[in-house]
């Protein structure tokens, strides 16, 4: 049996790498010696690889080479899902778009690729007003290319996770959208009036 239910399997390409490139703050996990290392890192979709960039002091940098595996997480917009929003009898659920990855990690030794991958990943973050742009001459690029590592993934395996009320009646399918909408904004408004106060 396979899990979560079909309907919330995500299996179109397509919407996975639109959760990446929308939200591509990554949980990169490599296990050694039975232990999980863990780093969230963003990583810029190119082609089925994964590119991304690790400061050499992490205990994970050591393992992101080598074809060793990794497993890839990433997380889109999430919230509780009240029965009051529908307009059907329902129960109480929670609402989330995750995408699980397998991949193959070899690391990128040239320090010109390492510059240029970090410009791009520049480029893209920075889209779409790009009121930024990291120049080929900035010193203090130069200056930190010795304390970054660059890795590649090659993707192996892809499973997407949209649990999006899929199983109820189109009207409260959109109830349930509009109400991730709202709570994500109102929530990330919230917490942070907590934590910078």
């Amino acid at each position: 049996m396979n899990y979560p239910p079909k309907h919330h399997q995500e299996s179109d390409k397509n919407h996975i790498v639109e959760v990446i490139k929308t939200y591509p703050l990554a949980t990169v996990i490599s296990v050694h010696e039975n232990k999980p290392l863990i780093t969230h890192l963003p990583l810029i979709y190119e082609d089925g690889k994964l590119i991304g960039h690790i400061d050499i002091y992490n205990p994970q940098a050591k393992l992101l080479k080598d074809n060793n595996e990794v497993t890839i997480l990433f997380s889109g917009p999430q919230c509780y899902i009240s029965p009051s929003i529908y307009g059907t009898t329902q129960l109480p659920t929670w609402n989330y778009i995750k995408v699980h990855l397998k991949g193959n990690v070899k690391a990128i030794e040239s320090k010109q690729a390492l510059k240029q991958s970090l410009i791009a990943m520049t480029a893209f973050l920075e889209a779409p007003d790009h009121k930024y742009v990291l120049e080929p001459d900035n010193p203090r690029l130069d200056r930190n290319l010795n304390y970054i590592e660059m890795f590649e993934i090659s993707i192996t395996d892809w499973e997407g996770k949209f649990k999006l009320s899929q199983d109820k009646k189109r009207s409260d399918i959109n109830f349930a959208r509009e109400e991730l909408i709202r709570a994500n904004q109102e929530s990330i408004r919230d917490f942070l009036n907590k934590v910078f106060s």
